[in-house]
Parts: structure tokens; C-alpha cells; sequence
């Protein structure tokens, strides 16, 4: 049993039954193709405006040429302090914006906060020996697994505005995030004063495919080109769009959310009825936090089950990770099985016919 990331798993049924279909014939290349253009037409139904669509191969890709096209060389864009921007893209951003600086605030739950952005802003000095801020990115869904609400959003955005920063989102679990606030995806972006989107689509079912969504026209005038000068425009464009015509067709893209969420908050919910066992922040998407004992820990890794310890600076107030303790991430995918649920929670909960059961399948 695998729950380290929504990443291990493969492709879905739909997503590779289009790849198959698209790579009869010949056709195009470099994103001339008939498919790309239906894909950007269907985003653009989907976010129900003109939209102009770059798709990549990669979150660091879309995350990195997003903010290269927002921030200039002199400026600065501003994350959580745990934000993948910071942590995770080996210093992508910072290479393709040539020289500008990620800032990562600090905020619980990886959630950033309109007044402390706020209070950072105004306390920066003005004139040109200071880098001046020029974008927010904010994650959808954020590294601790928390979903930013639409006010929040919109309350980030007209900072930015005010500031006269473009607005970022990191979304890598877009999708989780989607159906567990029961909203739309223009609500959740354009209308809340987004300007640029990575939407993620490789976690939730793709083989890798992800797509930068620019919601401001500026935004998208140079992405061509650093698209094309980060290696990322693909020669045969057809299977990164057929990819995407697969995932949400019949909203596959939101099927598969859903059974992610709803694997994560069976995890969540056996765990907290285990003894010793509590929770880092709410599950709310499809990742699982849960701070639970060393012995519980030790049945887990005895068993072969497969998941990430984690630590983090931006615990709940007044929590605290004891000696005898382990706080660990667990995240569940459109493949997770019921069945494979539950046989995690035997094991955890030390159900000795379920963990035996769980052992022989093993």
C-alpha cells in the first residue's frame, strides 16, 4: 500500500484511451494540432472566458514560467515559506525569472494571510535599492492540505491589486480543491482576482500534462517564448492535449477529485477514532496529516505501508510534536482502493484478524 503521494499513481483508463486515439496519423507539431485547440477552447468553457492556454509537462514548469512571466528580474514574488515554490522547484522560478527573489511568508496550515501579507508590504521600504514585490502565489490546495476559501482568495487578491502585484495560483490539486468547495472553476480563480493559473492535472490522473491558465492578457504576451526557450514546448503537442481531452471529458477530471477526497476523509476519519492519534490541520482535500504514536508508526512500516514523515513550521497554534510522536502525510489519489483504506486503518488501530489479513495480502 502506497500512500506517499497522489503522484505514484499512473494514468487513468479515459486519459489513456485518448492518448491512444491521438496518436493515429499524423498531424501538426508544436501545438499547431486541432486538439490543442480544442483543449484551449474547452478551458475556456470551463473557466467561461477567453483564456490563453500554454500546456507543459510539468508543475515545476508551469509554476516556474508562470511567475517568470509576471515578476521581472528586479522583482520579488511572494509565497508561503513552505509554499512549493520555496521547497520544492529547485530554485526553477528564481532561474527563469533571471534573477528575481521568492519571499515565503510565514502563515499556519501553509495558508497565507491577507493582513500579515498586508503588514509585510507596508512595512518594506520604497526606491530602487529595494527589489519591488510584483506577484502573490497562493497554493490550491496549500502543502499542509488546507483549501483557501473564496474569500480568502478574493481577500488576497485585492492586496495584490492594491499593490499592483499580479496573482498567482499553484494549482497542483486544483481539482481536490474544486469539488471540496463545491464551486466553479471560475469562481475559484478569475472572479476572485486570479491572474495566472497552474492547473495541475498529472496528480489527479494524467500521465503528465499540466497547463498554465493566463486568466490577464499581459500576462501571456512572452509565455510563448519562455515556453519555448525552457525546452517545454513539446514537438508533438497532440499528446499533451489528448491527455487533457481525456481528463475532462464527461468531467472525468472532477470523478477523480472526488474519490480522492472521499479515500483521504475515510483515513481521516478511522485514524481519529484511534487512541493517541490526532490531527496536524482538518483533512479538507485528499491528504491526511495526522500526528500519531511511534508504536503506531512502527505497525505502519512493519506492515510495508508507504507514506511520508513530515515536518513543518506552520503547526496550529499551541501544537506541539512529542518525543514519542511522528507527524506523517498521507494522501490518497483517484486509484486509492476502499479496501486499501481499511486495511491501513487495521493496521493502525492494531486489529490483530485485520492486520494478519492485511500482512498475507502483503
Amino acid at each position: 500500500m502506497n500512500f506517499a503521494s497522489d503522484n505514484v499513481a499512473g494514468a487513468s483508463g479515459p486519459v489513456l484511451e485518448a492518448l491512444v486515439r491521438a496518436n493515429e496519423g499524423p498531424s501538426p507539431a508544436y501545438g499547431a494540432d486541432p486538439l490543442t485547440l480544442e483543449v484551449e477552447r474547452r478551458l475556456g468553457s470551463i473557466f467561461e472566458r477567453e483564456v490563453s492556454v500554454f500546456l507543459v509537462t510539468t508543475g515545476t514548469a508551469a509554476n516556474a514560467l508562470a511567475i517568470a512571466a509576471a515578476v521581472p528580474p528586479w522583482g520579488l514574488c511572494l509565497c508561503h515559506e513552505e509554499s512549493h515554490l520555496v521547497d520544492d522547484e529547485c530554485g526553477a522560478p528564481e532561474f527563469y525569472t533571471h534573477g528575481a527573489k521568492l519571499v515565503g511568508l510565514p502563515g499556519t496550515g501553509g495558508k497565507l494571510k491577507a493582513d500579515q501579507v498586508e503588514a509585510y508590504l507596508a512595512g518594506r521600504p520604497k526606491g530602487v535599492k529595494q527589489m519591488p514585490p510584483c506577484a502573490l502565489s497562493i497554493s490550491q490546495v496549500t502543502e499542509a492540505g488546507l483549501v483557501y476559501s473564496l474569500d480568502e482568495i478574493a481577500a488576497l487578491a485585492d492586496l495584490g491589486r492594491r499593490h499592483g502585484t499580479a496573482v498567482h495560483m499553484d494549482g497542483a490539486r486544483f481539482a481536490n480543491a474544486l469539488v471540496a468547495l463545491g464551486t466553479t472553476p471560475a469562481e475559484m480563480t478569475w472572479k476572485r482576482g486570479i491572474d495566472i493559473l497552474s492547473f495541475g492535472a498529472t496528480k489527479n490522473g494524467c500521465l503528465m500534462a499540466e497547463a498554465i491558465v493566463v486568466f490577464d492578457k499581459a500576462l501571456a504576451e512572452t509565455l510563448a517564448y519562455r515556453r519555448k526557450r525552457a525546452g517545454q514546448t513539446v514537438s508533438k503537442g497532440r499528446l499533451l492535449a489528448a491527455q487533457f481531452l481525456g481528463y475532462l471529458a464527461e468531467d472525468h477530471w472532477l470523478a477523480n477529485a472526488r474519490h480522492a477526497n472521499a479515500m483521504a476523509a475515510r483515513l481521516a476519519g478511522g485514524l481519529g477514532r484511534i487512541p493517541g492519534v490526532r490531527f496536524a490541520w482538518p483533512c479538507e482535500a485528499n491528504e491526511v496529516f495526522s500526528i500519531i504514536p511511534r508504536t503506531v508508526d512502527d505497525a505502519l512500516k512493519a506492515a510495508e505501508i508507504i507514506y511520508h514523515p513530515w515536518t513543518t513550521g506552520s503547526l496550529l497554534s499551541g501544537e506541539r510534536i512529542g518525543a514519542d510522536e511522528v507527524l506523517i502525510r498521507l494522501v490518497a489519489s483517484f486509484a486509492t482502493r476502499q479496501d486499501e483504506v481499511d486495511r491501513f486503518l487495521a493496521v493502525a488501530s492494531g486489529s490483530p484478524q485485520s492486520a494478519a489479513k492485511t500482512s498475507a495480502i502483503a
